[in-house]
């Protein structure tokens, strides 16, 4: 006799993180060209940001929860990291020749938080700020 399955799909666990980290790199990428593209930070992305790591951990069948709701929290707020350090290295390095991964591998700490600093406004984290209450409520 064949076995009895008592779920109709099997589920899967371990394909958020794939999902979480695949999506998380393509925002990022798109959040950069985007901003690149307009020649200002894009904050608004941040939004798309909270929306793609809630969408992913829930694709990737994780368990709603406290955890889902901070693990998209910090997903956003890496990704928004991420992706202005990568707009401070394209602009700082592009007109020395660098690629923007290559000026990002060079640019340190203190000279990042600088440039982000100048660079974002309070309309910035206005935006963060909302994508951080879309991700927790779209987590949920």
């Amino acid at each position: 006799m064949s076995p009895v399955f008592t779920s109709a799909s099997p589920t899967r666990h371990w394909l958020w993180p794939i999902l979480l980290l695949l999506g998380s790199i393509t925002l990022t990428i798109a959040w950069l060209l985007v901003a690149l593209s307009t020649g200002t930070q894009a904050g608004w992305m941040a939004i798309f940001a909270a929306l793609e790591a809630a969408w992913m951990l829930r694709l990737g069948t994780f368990r709603p929860g406290m955890a889902r709701i901070t693990l998209t929290i910090l997903t956003t707020l890496l990704i928004t990291l991420v992706a202005n350090w990568g707009i401070a290295a394209a602009y700082v390095g592009g007109p020395m020749g660098l690629t923007p991964w290559e000026s990002a591998l060079r640019m340190g700490p203190h000279f990042a938080w600088t440039l982000l600093s100048l660079a974002n406004g309070l309309g910035e984290l206005i935006w963060l700020g909302i994508a951080l209450l879309v991700g927790w409520r779209a987590a949920r």
